[in-house]
């Protein structure tokens, strides 16, 4: 059973900077992808950014092109989300997704509050 636990979320002023990370196990296939997705209050959830492993290959929304960076360590299945100029805007509970040949998880999300 895959297993995900998301971590770093927080409070920040606006300007400032968050590092989201996504521990990944129970899982044994090489390739998979692992995105972020956030839900802001009143708002449906929806992608932010999400990385192919091996490969590297990476999406970013609109929103945050430029200011966020998706990155990964393949060895700790570990995925990270730096997140930098952050607004209001980008308050949300964020959520790690897994998706691989067999199906795909959820973890349980990471508040980030971003206040002006």
């Amino acid at each position: 059973e895959v297993h995900l636990v998301e971590s770093g979320g927080g409070l920040v002023q606006a300007g400032g900077s968050l590092t989201l990370s996504c521990a990944a196990s129970g899982f044994t296939v090489d390739d998979y992808v692992i995105g972020w997705f956030r839900q802001a209050p009143g708002k449906e959830r929806e992608g932010v950014s999400c990385i192919m492993v091996p490969g590297g290959g990476s999406y970013y929304a609109d929103s945050v092109k430029g200011r966020f960076t998706i990155s990964s360590d393949n060895a700790k299945k570990t995925v990270s989300l730096q997140m930098n100029s952050l607004t209001p805007e980008d308050t949300a509970v964020y959520y790690c997704h897994h998706d691989d040949a067999y199906g795909s998880t959820w973890g349980k999300g990471t508040l980030v509050t971003v206040s002006s």
